[in-house]
């Protein structure tokens, strides 16, 4: 699994011209996941995320976490984390995790998610989104569940 982690101030993702979900200050999380992938990964990498501090306290130090700033989560779908180039210059998909699998631990993710954050938004598998996000800082970071293989 690999997630692109964004503090935003505000994110939305849309549907057919409908709002599906929107966040304030906190997290949108882009989400992929490939072959081989478990609930035990989405586990790890979810407790990885809640834990993470990275919002600045009262002295500009970045040492909060999303619960602790009363923050928000967008999750969106993105197979496309797992673009492969490395022959020509369009992306192939085949690393991607196929559509059941990755929509069963997409869900599976959102559930645990509730679980941790206070409010949790998501985006529609396999549909075609628009993703908004005000990204604050900028502050991007990129995980990996196979760094705990």
């Amino acid at each position: 699994m690999k997630v692109v982690l964004q503090r935003v101030s505000e994110a939305s993702v849309t549907v057919d011209n409908e709002v599906i979900g929107s966040i304030g200050k906190g997290y949108l999380l882009l989400l992929g996941v490939c072959e081989g992938d478990t609930k035990q990964r989405a586990d790890k990498l979810m407790d990885k995320i809640s834990k993470m501090r990275i919002f600045p306290d009262e002295n500009d130090k970045i040492n909060l976490s999303v619960a602790d700033v009363d923050g928000e989560v967008l999750i969106v779908s993105q197979f496309t984390l797992y673009a492969d180039i490395k022959k020509g210059n369009r992306p192939s998909f085949t690393n991607a995790g196929n559509p059941q699998l990755a929509e069963e631990l997409y869900e599976y993710f959102i559930e645990i998610a509730k679980d941790k954050f206070k409010k949790v938004q998501h985006g529609s598998f396999g549909a075609d989104m628009k993703v908004s996000l005000v990204n604050d800082g900028p502050f991007t970071i990129l995980l990996d569940s196979e760094i705990w293989e």
